[in-house]
């Protein structure tokens, strides 16, 4: 693991109340509970990208004519 760098950050009284209560229900260090959420974060954006990048492939094959995988394959072999 990389070494770890120590930030100061502010929170809102009552999500660092529900933080400190996570990390002490699940038995993590209220930085253990901060990292999960940042990388919980950092999956929701790259699943968005995903979704969208599958979403302009998707129009463009229907643009084609293209609807199924028969479809692909006829249009790949051509």
């Amino acid at each position: 693991m990389a070494a770890a760098v120590k930030k100061t950050i502010s929170l809102p009284a009552e999500l660092a109340r529900e933080a400190e209560a996570i990390a002490k229900a699940e038995g993590k260090t209220l930085s253990a509970v901060v990292q999960d959420a940042l990388r919980q974060a950092r999956l929701g954006r790259r699943v968005q990208e995903l979704r969208g990048i599958q979403g302009y492939w998707s129009r463009k094959a229907r643009d084609q004519g293209i609807l199924s995988e028969q479809d692909l394959e006829r249009y790949l072999r051509s």
